[in-house]
């Protein structure tokens, strides 16, 4: 198969980013794949690093006021398009898919167009209608609760794939703990004395982080006293670190700010936490915890919960439910004796389901499907 995957973002592209990393280098070996992203994004740099993959320095500009770049955008893509026959245009949000539609019209074999929902926003309205209709042959739901979302939408009329998220769990494995950054996070607790609860998963405010900050604030103080918070992801605003202050625990909190490498505070964790509100579907940061052998918690907002094992894993709270999240933390701190063994628990339920093997396999099987219904 020939497959071009298109991204949008101009910056770091968060799942979007690594969910076509991933499959670029899982299909590279057998495969023909390119990478239209634009430069100087994260994709483009990534992507370059993937051995035979090719990669196009392709922008997806939008909106009404830059009509002469998207057609300069429109005019790229389909020149290359026609000299690079492909058999499938794999698109990952809206601005590509229309440039996409728009650049294979004319061609004298339309590649197939591949759509990945990614996020849990509404897909209703002219737009999706008209797209579903002339401009999408299968859509990938990246777990249960958006192939639901999927069949009651537009898109319900095209075919339609689940395929859950993988993360490389060759990497995101269980490691040894830097004792002395996990000593420097917990103090001023003495070590032992405090569980140590974090998040990869990025500190916009639909993540849910303030929520368990104000979950925290409602313990008593010296229940309080027994969690540090560690959160990786950029820093908060002025209004965001004032709350904190406000709420009395921003001894309790630490921000480490964007990390190349998230795995060194992850291995530092007794659990982790992903409690969106908003925008989230799966969570790779949820499963990446997860194969490191960590327990999570998670809200039950939209596909968070189809991670979980409760109880057994990791834990579901109601969605922004703030005294659920503080009877999860008391719960925690009493099962504290159990957080190892739950977190052996995450590697095999990762180890079982998560890995990049089947993420790529149940892709390129999805692919081979539309394929062939289309011959």
């Amino acid at each position: 198969m020939k497959v071009l995957f298109t991204n949008f973002h101009a910056g770091d592209g968060g799942g979007h980013t690594t969910y076509v990393t991933g499959l670029a280098r899982g299909l590279a070996s057998r495969h023909t794949i390119h990478v239209a992203a634009p430069p100087g994004s994260r994709l483009h740099r990534e992507a370059r690093a993937i051995a035979g993959v090719g990669v196009i320095d392709q922008p997806f500009p939008n909106g009404l006021g830059k009509l002469a770049a998207r057609r300069r955008a429109l005019h790229q893509l389909a020149t290359w398009l026609r000299q690079n026959p492909v058999d499938i245009v794999h698109v990952n949000g809206s601005a590509d898919h229309r440039l996409v539609m728009a650049a294979v019209r004319g061609l004298p074999v339309r590649p197939a167009i591949v759509l990945t929902k990614h996020n849990s926003k509404p897909m209703a309205g002219l737009g999706h209608r008209w797209r579903a209709r002339f401009g999408t042959d299968m859509v990938i739901a990246v777990c249960e609760f958006v192939r639901r979302q999927l069949e009651a939408s537009p898109y319900g009329r095209c075919r339609l794939a689940t395929v859950f998220n993988g993360v490389d769990i060759h990497r995101f494995a269980p490691a040894a703990a830097a004792s002395d950054e996990r000593a420097a996070w917990l103090a001023p607790a003495a070590e032992g004395a405090a569980l140590l609860i974090g998040s990869n998963a990025g500190t916009a405010r639909y993540k849910g982080w303030m929520d368990l900050l104000e979950a925290l604030a409602l313990l008593r103080p010296e229940e309080r006293e027994r969690f540090r918070i560690v959160l990786a992801g950029g820093l908060p605003g002025a209004d965001g670190l004032a709350r904190v202050e406000a709420l009395g625990i921003a001894h309790l909190v630490h921000f480490t700010g964007r990390l190349d490498d998230v795995r060194p505070m992850v291995a530092c964790l007794d659990a982790g936490f992903v409690l969106s509100w908003d925008v989230e579907t799966i969570s790779f940061a949820c499963r990446e915890m997860m194969a490191m052998g960590k327990p999570v918690l998670v809200s039950d907002y939209a596909g968070l919960p189809e991670n979980i094992r409760p109880g057994h894993d990791g834990w579901v709270v109601p969605v922004r439910d703030r005294q659920a999240m503080a009877d999860a933390l008391r719960a925690l701190w009493a099962s504290r004796h159990r957080l190892a063994g739950m977190g052996h628990a995450a590697r095999m339920h990762a180890e079982e389901a998560f890995g990049l093997e089947h993420f790529v396999d149940a892709t390129e099987e999805a692919y081979a499907g539309l394929l062939s219904s289309r011959a």
